[in-house]
């Protein structure tokens, strides 16, 4: 699975609060890849600052992309955008 990474932060940037969408990323624990869905509604879309890397400058920040979704049942859960995320309106 691969997506033109512009594009994805193309639809991050429209999406809005109340919209209906499924996300499709790539999740990789150790050597093991797999694919998976999450469909839910968009409580919330932000650029979080986060220290993940160590031994950087302190004046180079990093950012990530991440959609606050509610899924169906009523649980919250984010998701971290990448090149391997497409995201669909559902």
């Amino acid at each position: 699975m691969t997506s033109n990474y512009s594009q994805v932060l193309a639809q991050f940037d429209e999406l809005k609060i109340g919209d209906r969408v499924e996300v499709e990323h790539l999740v990789t624990v150790g050597q093991k890849s797999w694919t998976t869905k999450t469909c839910g509604t968009v409580v919330r879309v932000e650029r979080r600052r986060h220290g993940l890397h160590a031994q950087r400058n302190p004046d180079d920040k990093v950012f990530s992309d991440v959609i606050l979704l509610e899924l169906p049942d009523g649980e919250l859960t984010s998701l971290t955008l990448d090149e391997f995320t497409t995201i669909r309106r559902a």
